[in-house]
Protein backbone atom coordinates (compact mmCIF):
# COMPACT_ATOMS: atom_id res chain seq x y z
CA UNK A 1 0.00 0.00 0.00
CA UNK A 2 1.12 3.31 -0.80
CA UNK A 3 2.30 5.57 1.83
CA UNK A 4 -0.77 8.38 2.04
CA UNK A 5 1.55 11.75 2.29
CA UNK A 6 -0.21 14.45 4.02
CA UNK A 7 -1.85 17.87 2.72
CA UNK A 8 1.04 19.86 3.36
CA UNK A 9 3.48 17.47 2.16
CA UNK A 10 1.76 18.06 -1.07
CA UNK A 11 1.67 21.18 -1.44
CA UNK A 12 5.96 21.55 -0.72
CA UNK A 13 6.07 18.64 -3.17
CA UNK A 14 4.85 21.19 -5.78
CA UNK A 15 7.92 23.71 -5.10
CA UNK A 16 10.47 21.54 -5.07
CA UNK A 17 12.70 21.94 -8.61
CA UNK A 18 12.55 20.38 -11.79
CA UNK A 19 16.25 18.17 -11.82
CA UNK A 20 19.07 19.41 -10.28
CA UNK A 21 20.06 22.51 -8.55
CA UNK A 22 22.98 24.17 -7.43
CA UNK A 23 23.76 23.73 -3.41
CA UNK A 24 23.15 26.94 -2.86
CA UNK A 25 19.58 26.91 -4.50
CA UNK A 26 18.55 23.76 -3.17
CA UNK A 27 19.25 25.44 0.56
CA UNK A 28 17.21 28.46 -0.53
CA UNK A 29 14.45 25.31 -1.33
CA UNK A 30 14.77 23.78 2.13
CA UNK A 31 14.66 26.78 4.42
CA UNK A 32 11.13 27.51 2.63
CA UNK A 33 9.99 24.05 4.03
CA UNK A 34 10.78 24.81 7.49
CA UNK A 35 8.08 24.70 10.02
CA UNK A 36 7.02 27.32 12.99
CA UNK A 37 6.97 24.48 15.22
CA UNK A 38 10.79 22.77 15.43
CA UNK A 39 13.86 23.22 14.11
CA UNK A 40 14.07 20.56 11.78
CA UNK A 41 17.41 18.53 10.28
CA UNK A 42 18.93 18.78 7.66
CA UNK A 43 19.87 15.03 6.27
CA UNK A 44 22.04 14.50 2.88
CA UNK A 45 21.81 11.60 1.01
CA UNK A 46 24.19 10.12 -1.42
CA UNK A 47 23.26 7.57 -3.76
CA UNK A 48 26.64 6.07 -4.99
CA UNK A 49 27.79 3.99 -7.84
CA UNK A 50 29.29 0.66 -5.54
CA UNK A 51 28.20 -2.49 -5.45
CA UNK A 52 27.36 -3.09 -1.54
CA UNK A 53 28.03 -6.59 -1.87
CA UNK A 54 31.84 -6.75 -2.13
CA UNK A 55 33.84 -5.53 1.31
CA UNK A 56 36.49 -3.57 -0.50
CA UNK A 57 33.76 -0.96 -1.92
CA UNK A 58 31.90 -0.56 1.51
CA UNK A 59 31.92 3.32 2.16
CA UNK A 60 32.12 3.37 5.93
CA UNK A 61 34.23 6.05 8.25
CA UNK A 62 33.10 9.27 10.67
CA UNK A 63 33.74 12.74 9.84
CA UNK A 64 33.38 16.55 11.78
CA UNK A 65 31.60 19.00 10.09
CA UNK A 66 32.84 22.34 9.96
CA UNK A 67 29.44 23.65 11.67
CA UNK A 68 28.54 20.60 13.73
CA UNK A 69 25.51 19.34 13.50
CA UNK A 70 23.39 21.69 15.80
CA UNK A 71 22.75 19.08 18.16
CA UNK A 72 24.54 17.38 20.90
CA UNK A 73 24.92 13.45 20.90
CA UNK A 74 24.85 11.10 24.11
CA UNK A 75 28.38 9.25 23.77
CA UNK A 76 28.99 6.27 26.31
CA UNK A 77 32.77 4.98 26.57
CA UNK A 78 34.18 1.50 26.75
CA UNK A 79 37.45 2.05 28.69
CA UNK A 80 38.98 1.11 31.96
CA UNK A 81 41.65 2.52 34.71
CA UNK A 82 41.94 6.21 34.48
CA UNK A 83 40.25 6.21 31.69
CA UNK A 84 36.67 6.05 32.78
CA UNK A 85 37.07 9.24 35.05
CA UNK A 86 38.18 11.21 32.23
CA UNK A 87 35.47 9.73 29.64
CA UNK A 88 32.96 11.22 32.27
CA UNK A 89 34.70 14.18 32.48
CA UNK A 90 34.77 14.47 28.39
CA UNK A 91 31.11 13.95 28.46
CA UNK A 92 30.70 10.43 28.83
CA UNK A 93 26.97 9.78 29.77
CA UNK A 94 28.46 5.92 30.74
CA UNK A 95 31.47 4.87 30.86
CA UNK A 96 33.49 1.34 31.93
CA UNK A 97 33.27 -2.20 30.92
CA UNK A 98 32.53 -5.36 32.18
CA UNK A 99 29.29 -3.62 34.06
CA UNK A 100 28.59 -1.43 31.13
CA UNK A 101 28.40 -4.60 28.65
CA UNK A 102 26.27 -5.88 31.52
CA UNK A 103 23.95 -2.90 31.75
CA UNK A 104 23.19 -2.94 27.68
CA UNK A 105 22.68 -7.07 27.53
CA UNK A 106 20.17 -5.89 30.21
CA UNK A 107 18.12 -3.92 27.51
CA UNK A 108 19.31 -0.39 28.13
CA UNK A 109 19.87 1.56 24.74
CA UNK A 110 19.70 5.13 25.74
CA UNK A 111 23.12 6.28 23.69
CA UNK A 112 23.73 7.62 20.53
CA UNK A 113 27.39 6.56 19.79
CA UNK A 114 29.60 4.19 21.66
CA UNK A 115 33.20 4.41 21.65
CA UNK A 116 36.29 2.05 23.24
CA UNK A 117 39.85 1.88 23.69
CA UNK A 118 41.47 -0.88 21.58
CA UNK A 119 42.25 -3.11 24.75
CA UNK A 120 38.39 -2.93 25.27
CA UNK A 121 37.07 -4.59 22.36
CA UNK A 122 37.74 -8.36 23.61
CA UNK A 123 34.54 -7.41 26.07
CA UNK A 124 32.65 -5.54 23.92
CA UNK A 125 32.86 -7.92 21.32
CA UNK A 126 30.05 -10.00 23.17
CA UNK A 127 27.29 -7.41 22.25
CA UNK A 128 27.92 -7.62 18.90
CA UNK A 129 24.08 -8.85 18.01
CA UNK A 130 23.33 -5.95 19.88
CA UNK A 131 24.83 -3.02 19.17
CA UNK A 132 25.67 -4.26 15.19
CA UNK A 133 22.16 -4.04 13.96
CA UNK A 134 21.43 -0.55 15.96
CA UNK A 135 24.52 0.86 14.07
CA UNK A 136 26.29 1.45 17.64
CA UNK A 137 28.59 -1.29 17.55
CA UNK A 138 32.47 0.48 17.96
CA UNK A 139 34.83 -0.12 15.13
CA UNK A 140 38.20 0.79 14.01
CA UNK A 141 36.39 1.46 10.55
CA UNK A 142 34.16 3.46 12.08
CA UNK A 143 36.53 5.60 14.12
CA UNK A 144 35.32 4.32 17.53
CA UNK A 145 37.42 2.21 18.35
CA UNK A 146 40.14 4.52 19.74
CA UNK A 147 43.80 5.64 21.57
CA UNK A 148 42.64 8.50 23.06
CA UNK A 149 39.36 7.93 24.13
CA UNK A 150 39.22 11.60 26.00
CA UNK A 151 39.28 13.47 22.49
CA UNK A 152 36.96 10.32 20.76
CA UNK A 153 34.39 11.46 23.86
CA UNK A 154 34.76 15.29 23.08
CA UNK A 155 34.10 14.81 19.35
CA UNK A 156 31.34 13.04 19.14
CA UNK A 157 29.21 14.66 21.85
CA UNK A 158 29.77 17.99 20.25
CA UNK A 159 27.97 16.53 16.76
CA UNK A 160 30.90 14.64 15.03
CA UNK A 161 29.21 11.61 13.28
CA UNK A 162 29.45 8.47 11.56
CA UNK A 163 28.03 7.38 8.18
CA UNK A 164 28.31 3.97 6.13
CA UNK A 165 26.63 2.63 2.91
CA UNK A 166 23.15 0.75 3.84
CA UNK A 167 21.90 -2.11 0.86
CA UNK A 168 21.47 -0.09 -1.64
CA UNK A 169 24.56 2.04 -1.46
CA UNK A 170 23.52 5.04 -0.03
CA UNK A 171 24.70 7.46 2.86
CA UNK A 172 22.58 9.22 5.11
CA UNK A 173 24.14 11.91 7.15
CA UNK A 174 22.54 15.20 9.19
CA UNK A 175 25.17 18.47 7.35
CA UNK A 176 23.14 20.44 10.20
CA UNK A 177 19.59 22.32 11.27
CA UNK A 178 17.21 24.51 9.00
CA UNK A 179 17.94 27.77 11.07
CA UNK A 180 21.95 27.67 10.28
CA UNK A 181 23.25 30.34 7.91
CA UNK A 182 23.04 29.52 5.03
CA UNK A 183 26.44 29.59 4.11
CA UNK A 184 27.45 27.09 7.09
CA UNK A 185 24.88 24.92 5.32
CA UNK A 186 26.61 24.63 2.23
CA UNK A 187 30.35 24.48 3.63
CA UNK A 188 29.21 21.26 5.30
CA UNK A 189 27.81 19.38 2.29
CA UNK A 190 30.87 20.58 0.42
CA UNK A 191 32.91 18.81 2.97
CA UNK A 192 31.18 15.78 3.39
CA UNK A 193 30.74 15.49 -1.00
CA UNK A 194 34.18 15.88 -1.08
CA UNK A 195 35.35 13.95 1.62
CA UNK A 196 33.07 10.97 0.25
CA UNK A 197 34.43 11.88 -3.27
CA UNK A 198 38.04 10.91 -1.51
CA UNK A 199 37.34 7.95 -0.27
CA UNK A 200 36.10 6.35 -3.90
CA UNK A 201 37.05 2.43 -4.40
CA UNK A 202 39.41 1.90 -6.54
CA UNK A 203 37.73 -1.35 -7.63
CA UNK A 204 34.10 1.17 -8.25
CA UNK A 205 33.52 1.19 -12.08
CA UNK A 206 30.86 3.82 -13.95
CA UNK A 207 29.70 6.68 -12.30
CA UNK A 208 30.57 7.19 -8.55
CA UNK A 209 28.22 9.63 -7.40
CA UNK A 210 25.32 8.87 -8.87
CA UNK A 211 22.63 11.15 -7.15
CA UNK A 212 22.63 13.98 -4.10
CA UNK A 213 19.40 15.11 -2.56
CA UNK A 214 19.00 17.41 0.24
CA UNK A 215 15.97 17.02 2.34
CA UNK A 216 14.55 18.28 6.10
CA UNK A 217 12.87 16.66 8.57
CA UNK A 218 8.92 15.55 6.83
CA UNK A 219 10.16 17.56 3.55
CA UNK A 220 10.17 16.30 0.43
CA UNK A 221 14.25 16.12 -0.96
CA UNK A 222 15.95 18.31 -3.74
CA UNK A 223 18.48 16.65 -5.92
CA UNK A 224 21.98 18.16 -6.03
CA UNK A 225 23.89 19.45 -9.20
CA UNK A 226 27.44 18.23 -7.34
CA UNK A 227 28.98 18.30 -10.38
Amino acid sequence: MAKRRSRRYRQLCEKVPEGAVNTAEAIRVIKEFQSAKFDATVELVMHLGIDPRQADQAIRGSISLPHGIGSTRKVIAFCEGEDVEKAIEAGAIEAGGDELVKKIQGGWMDFDVAVATKGMMKIVSRLGRVLGPQGKMPSPKAGTVVDDITQAVKDYSAGKVEYRNDDGGNLHIPVGKVNFDADKLRDNIEAFVSHIRRLRPATTKGTYIRKVCLSATMSPSVSLDVA
